[in-house]
């Protein structure tokens, strides 16, 4: 799992790249990132599947904000990503969504 984040001086804005490996993928066909960035919606933000089998997107994300987000694995399962700036409870059943610092 990787975070990549590059600042941009001309626009409020952060590139800020969110890469699993294929094995933090766990060979998935799919992997979705959901987060505040998309009002949490688990299928409008694929990821793209690169040749070595690990996923990748880039989003443009407004600057001096946090925002929560975790992947969806195959549409059925969560996880995490150890790279993020921090984790904050959920709010369901004792899970946690990791947040990334813009």
């Amino acid at each position: 799992m990787s975070i990549k984040k590059q600042f941009l001086k001309t626009r409020p804005i952060c590139k800020v790249t969110f890469r699993l490996s294929k094995e933090d993928a766990r060979n998935a066909d799919s992997v979705h990132i959901i987060g505040e960035f998309n009002n949490w919606n688990k299928l409008n933000m694929p990821m793209k599947k690169l040749k070595n089998g690990s996923f990748s997107i880039t989003l443009d994300l407004e600057k001096s904000n946090e925002y929560q987000f975790r992947y969806l694995i195959d549409e059925q399962t969560w996880i995490n990503d150890s790279e993020a700036d921090k984790s904050v409870p959920s709010g369901f059943s004792g899970s946690h969504n990791f947040v990334v610092s813009v």
